[in-house]
């Protein structure tokens, strides 16, 4: 596959993870951090404001990789 066609495809995927996992993750504090404590706010949003960078980290590195020639040997 074309390096450029995975960045584009690689583009459209994290904008959906960062999307659903920010409806998720606003989701389960409405439900779940309404009478927690500040320090216990505070800490889930640092921890689920971070958490987002694995997943798109696997996504950048399979758009960086470079594409495999056909008919070219493996190494």
């Amino acid at each position: 596959m074309p390096v450029r066609l995975k960045k584009l495809i690689g583009t459209f995927v994290i904008l959906g993870l960062v999307v659903v996992y920010a409806v998720l993750a606003m989701t389960i504090a409405t439900y779940r951090l309404a009478d927690a404590p500040w320090w216990g706010q505070l800490s889930y949003f640092l921890l689920t404001g971070l958490l987002w960078v694995i997943p798109a980290m696997f996504v950048i590195s399979w758009m960086e990789r470079p594409s495999r020639r056909r008919g070219a040997p493996r190494s």
